[in-house]
């Protein structure tokens, strides 16, 4: 267990990254809650709505690509930073686009700095956790991402009718507040600096936040190219192209399902008050499974947990095309909001806990980019099955086919699979 002292560490990092994440959950949702008033506004339809909404979904894809590699130039902590202003800004400019065009265009730069955010945020905090509580610390930092789902969701409700759909943008750029404290209080990776052959700073560091340094050989360090190489390592080649596999669809639910299920309850003939407030129970409901989720993983492991979350989401998601009672769709999106947002978060670590230090963010980095294409095509397809003149039903029907794909690939991730590079930690001199 780590000190008073590390633990302090702990807090900020969870701390800072949470309220980073917090906002990307922030803008995943956002355009869920505004695509009914843009729809009005701009005159346009289903399709073009979903198209628009992949935009933002490509830029991350960019981004969490290639995060890895800059990662390894400029170091964690100002990733990190650069991100938060980045997608800040952008969110904000949105509030002014004159068409959906400029709209369009504006949201997929801003997510090339939410791609990167993730995985960064990802990598310090498992990091910095203690042993044996990787998952459970993950999901309380994550949790933010679902939180800022639930502001936007809660947000919308009011702000939307009395103010505008480009107020929801403007608050998107409250991250930029947290910048001046990222600055001072975020530590920077250990790991990194060790890698960089910055031992001295990895050793001053770990002495003020009384943490151990990671010692890696000479021969064990590696650049972006080699972590890369690692990731298709014959002891890691069928685990990576599964758990991708796995990314790839709960990122199609969490993208589809938030950008569209307003509008699919408004097609199933609720208002739109109550459209929203199924999104809002959706997210509520991924943070309080997500935090049993994490703790049960950090118990029997992550596979098998993640497993029963893409279970749980086949079943839920399934069950809400027969429109049950009122009550039970909000139970059902409670759970399926777990089975999709709260899976994502659950992989993340799996992943990031899959692979070695010297390959960590570049592993998380190119999970989440491979995920980013299912992102990408869940409000794309979701756009399409609206357009079609099809039931509403339909849609839930896909989403749960896909979380089918995702159940079956995690199942078949290798229990055993080549020993990571070898990691010496050493402690700290007094």
């Amino acid at each position: 267990m780590p000190n008073r002292v590390s633990r302090g560490a702990l807090r900020s990092v969870v701390i800072l990254c949470a309220f980073a994440v917090t906002f990307d959950g922030y803008d995943l949702v956002v355009y869920g809650t505004t695509v009914p008033s843009l729809l009005a506004a701009w005159h346009i339809g289903p399709a073009q709505a979903g198209t628009i909404g992949s935009y933002a979904l490509i830029g991350m894809l960019i981004g969490a690509l290639l995060v890895g590699t800059v990662t390894d130039l400029i170091g964690r902590r100002r990733i990190l930073v650069l991100c938060m202003v980045w997608f800040s800004v952008c969110t904000a400019l949105c509030a002014l686009a004159p068409n959906p065009e400029v709209f369009g265009l504006l949201r997929f730069v801003a997510g090339i700095g939410l791609g990167g955010l993730m995985p960064t945020a990802a990598a310090l905090v498992v990091e910095y956790a203690p042993a044996g509580k990787h998952n459970i610390t993950y999901v309380l930092m994550q949790s933010g991402y679902a939180v800022g789902g639930i502001l936007a969701s809660a947000l919308a409700i009011s702000v939307i009718p009395s103010l505008s759909w480009q107020t929801m943008y403007l608050i998107g750029a409250a991250p930029v507040l947290a910048v001046p404290f990222a600055l001072r209080w975020l530590p920077e990776s250990l790991e990194y600096l060790v890698l960089r052959g910055r031992t001295d700073e990895a050793v001053t560091l770990a002495a003020r936040l009384g943490v151990e340094v990671p010692v890696i050989s000479l021969s064990e360090k590696r650049n972006w190219l080699s972590a890369l190489r690692e990731l298709a390592a014959p002891g890691y080649r069928l685990g990576t192209i599964l758990l991708w596999l796995a990314s790839f669809s709960s990122l199609l639910m969490v993208y589809g399902m938030n950008t569209w299920l307003p509008q699919i309850m408004r097609q199933a003939d609720f208002p739109l008050g109550s459209a929203l407030s199924f999104l809002l129970v959706f997210n509520v409901g991924s943070i309080i499974g997500s935090a049993i989720g994490g703790r049960a993983a950090d118990i029997v492991g992550s596979k098998p947990v993640v497993a029963v979350s893409f279970l749980l989401a086949v079943v839920s998601i399934a069950l809400l095309a027969v429109r049950p009672s009122t009550v039970v769709i909000y139970i059902l999106s409670g759970v399926a909001g777990y089975g999709t947002i709260g899976t994502t978060n659950l992989i993340n670590v799996f992943v990031t806990r899959y692979y070695p230090p010297t390959s960590r963010a570049t592993g998380i980095g190119w999970s989440l980019g491979v995920g980013r294409l299912g992102a990408i095509l869940g409000p794309v397809l979701g756009g399409l099955v609206l357009a079609s003149g099809a039931s509403y039903v339909w849609n839930f029907y896909l989403f749960a086919a896909v979380a089918v794909i995702g159940l079956v690939a995690t199942g078949l991730v290798p229990v055993t699979r080549r020993q990571p590079v070898a990691i010496q930690l050493r402690e700290r001199t007094s």
